[in-house]
């Protein structure tokens, strides 16, 4: 009996990765796979190329589009379209998901003269609402997971063929892929695939197997080049298959629809691969779903149950990471901005919607196996864009004048509002709810969020690290897929890991118990006898003046755990921002409402990043407040004057470096590589403590520490008598030089 194989290979690298990654992994794998493929001309695949990487191509190795242009005119390849720069559609506004896919297909069009059937779906997270979108744009059907067909009640005996979905009446064929496949090529050896292949077609009665998996495996996860290519493991496997080309046939996906009928109609529920839907649950129930599964491997009933076992759904990862929630709100916003100036088809998209776009690349906003979110370079790349996306937009509707507004809505869906302040030079958005605090500062013209930092979490697979040990595969093994692959990336992780217990924002307030010290506010491990960091403040005023000056007013009274009681303190912050200047200016009134008087040791804390830690470029900066040309740098400051910076002094030699300094009236970040700096002034002088922070994450090689950003809190200690107020005046600007 005949079988139909159907292969096909997804190839991607994300906005935001470093040049040489891609030119590494062009050399390693996406080159030599087509080279190899091309000496094996009976052997048939669909193929996909994500946007950024075809961008890369085209600009770097034009003349491999010519490889795959001969292979589609030999009708060897068939290539799938999709969202441009690799979206998660279910995910975007559908005339962005629409605008993607149109620009994918034009460009197939126009590149290669061949018009696409199929779609390639990120991750292969699937939304019931999907069929409409795709039949919208002319796609036939599109590849998933053989987990999105079992929790639709169907068995192993199933998993063949494809099954025709539908939404509104737009109609759309889904092929499942074979897990087992999935997880063979290319670690298992050849035969052990064409066994598979021949058990399926006898003991199934089936004619069509998928396969369906990302191109990296065969030449950029660890160890897969040497297996792949130096060891022959892809040219021996199509070897193998076309020495067996009498009773295995390989078709396109297109080409199987227009041979063979559906199996039958089928509703999807929402759902990603299996690890995916693992890695998206909340970190207590991670633990919890990993322990079930081990409990149902143990008792050899995992399989029976498989339909009814699933994880979490893509969106939760919305929840899980306050980052990931406020980058995809970022980009809702930014697209509600462009709505007016979107268009259809390749020719037609302006510079801001192709930003926006860029700016929806998946990778960033989700954490599993892959580093994504806990990778800053791809945070900072989605931020990037869709800041330039709104730089666009506001210089055509403010016809590059200075101005300035304000915004009350809710940003970020919790439905409580925050404060969105702008001007051309920055973004400063505030959450009245969680601390008054500031949680996206950018610095427009260098497309820079310096809020981009992360909150260290607990992560489920923490536990593994201290048993982890690092080594790779000895000559000639079979290579381990990196679901499999436990190991260290350095010495000592586990003893770095720390949890915050609340988020990493800036202008967060703090009051402090007597034992509080650098080190364990470093490890989040000090006495807090205030209720103010993540709690409610009040909006009194939010208003902007006729000069161009916007003000907003916060208040929240609240209490100290002071000599074994509660004393009712507020504070007051006021912050200003006009149409001129890349800066803010606040005051702080905090006020002993109680009726003894107390000593009290405040902080005011900021989270800043300028992305590397342990560059020699990036730095921090102070100034001795006692300098008796104070008054005058002070003027010079307030006018942006201050190109001379000799009277600032290099703090350390990299960010990623501890320490404190007192009696300092300036303070800040510089980065020599992009030529700006973030300066904290102070009225009165502040003491200041300054550290890293830093995440212990796992990706594709391993567990790794990375530095995620800067804590700089600037703190003093004060007498406040009873109904004594006192005033802080501090301001935070971004100049460059």
């Amino acid at each position: 009996m005949k079988i139909n194989f159907l292969f096909g290979i997804h190839n991607h690298q994300p906005i935001g990765n470093f040049d040489a990654v891609f030119e590494e992994s062009f050399k390693r794998c996406y080159l030599p796979f087509i080279e190899i493929l091309e000496r094996h001309p009976k052997i048939r695949i669909s193929i996909h190329y994500s946007g950024p990487l075809i961008e890369w191509i085209e600009k770097n190795a034009p003349r491999f589009f010519d490889k795959i242009k001969g292979m589609i005119e030999r009708d060897q390849i068939e290539v799938l379209s999709g969202g441009f720069y690799e979206p998660i559609l279910s995910s975007l506004p559908e005339d962005d998901a629409i605008g993607q896919i149109h620009m994918m297909t034009e460009f197939i069009e126009k590149k290669f003269h061949y018009t696409p059937k199929g779609i390639w779906l990120a991750e292969r997270i699937w939304g019931p609402l999907l069929p409409t979108i795709i039949s919208k744009v002319g796609m036939k059907y599109t590849i998933l997971d053989d987990t999105h067909f079992f929790y639709a009640g169907l068995k192993h005996k199933d998993m063949f063929g494809y099954y025709v979905t539908e939404k509104d009446g737009f109609t759309l064929s889904v092929f499942p892929i074979d897990k087992f496949l999935r997880y063979s090529i290319p670690f298992k050896l050849p035969h052990e695939t064409l066994d598979y292949l021949r058990r399926a077609a006898s003991e199934y009665n089936i004619n069509g197997v998928t396969y369906a998996d990302d191109g990296e495996k065969f030449g950029v996860w660890p160890s897969t080049h040497k297996w792949v290519y130096e060891e022959n493991w892809l040219e021996n496997f199509f070897t193998s298959i076309e020495d067996n080309l009498d009773w295995i046939e390989m078709p396109t996906f297109s080409e199987y629809i227009e041979r063979f009928s559906p199996n039958g109609r089928i509703y999807l529920p929402m759902a990603s691969y299996e690890e995916m839907m693992e890695w998206a649950l909340p970190t207590e129930a991670g633990h919890r779903f990993e322990e079930m599964l081990h409990d149902l491997e143990n008792r050899g009933i995992r399989d029976k149950y498989k339909s009814f076992i699933r994880g979490g759904l893509w969106d939760n990862f919305l929840t899980k990471y306050d980052e990931s929630n406020l980058m995809h709100k970022k980009m809702l916003y930014v697209s509600e901005k462009l709505r007016k100036t979107r268009g259809q088809g390749i020719k037609k998209i302006p510079p801001e919607l192709r930003e926006l776009y860029r700016g929806q690349c998946n990778c960033a906003y989700w954490h599993g196996l892959f580093g994504g979110l806990y990778l800053n370079y791809l945070r900072h790349a989605v931020y990037e864009h869709l800041i330039e996306a709104e730089n666009i937009t506001d210089k055509k509707g403010h016809r590059n004048k200075n101005w300035i507004e304000y915004r009350l809505i809710d940003y970020d869906k919790d439905t409580q509002n925050e404060v969105l302040i702008s001007n051309s030079k920055v973004n400063a958005y505030f959450d009245p709810d969680y601390g008054g605090s500031l949680f996206e500062f950018d610095y427009r013209p260098k497309r820079f969020n310096l809020s981009n930092t992360l909150t260290r979490r607990e992560e489920s697979y923490h536990y593994k690290i201290k048993g982890a040990e690092s080594g790779g595969h000895s000559s000639g093994s079979t290579p381990k897929s990196i679901h499999d692959i436990v190991k260290v990336k350095e010495d000592g992780l586990g003893e770095i890991i720390v949890y915050d217990r609340y988020q990493r924002r800036s202008f967060i307030d703090h009051f402090f118990g007597e034992e509080t010290d650098i080190k364990n506010f470093m490890m989040c491990s000090y006495p807090e006898i205030g209720d103010f960091v993540d709690k409610q403040y009040k909006i009194e005023d939010v208003s902007i003046s006729r000069k161009g000056l916007v003000n907003l007013k916060m208040k929240r009274i609240g209490s100290l755990k002071y000599s074994n009681s509660h004393i009712p303190v507020s504070i007051s912050k006021i912050f200003h921002l006009s149409k001129e200047k890349s800066g803010i200016a606040s005051a702080y009134e905090i006020t002993n409402m109680g009726d003894k008087d107390i000593n009290i040791w405040f902080g005011i804390e900021f989270n800043l990043t300028l992305l590397a830690g342990d560059s020699d470029l990036r730095y921090y900066i102070s100034f001795d407040g006692f300098h008796p040309e104070h008054k005058k740098i002070m003027e010079r400051f307030k006018k942006k004057e201050m190109s001379n910076l000799s009277n600032l002094i290099r703090v350390g030699k990299v960010l990623k470096n501890i320490g404190n300094t007192s009696n300092t009236r300036y303070f800040g970040m510089r980065d020599d590589w992009n030529h700006f700096q973030i300066i904290l002034s102070f009225e009165e002088p502040a003491s200041i403590w300054y550290f890293p922070i830093e995440t212990v994450s796992q990706s594709e090689d391993g567990f790794e520490r990375t530095y995620q950003g800067s804590t700089i809190l600037s703190h003093w200690n004060m007498k406040l008598s009873c109904m004594e107020s006192k005033i802080i005046e501090l301001g935070i600007n971004v100049e460059e030089f």
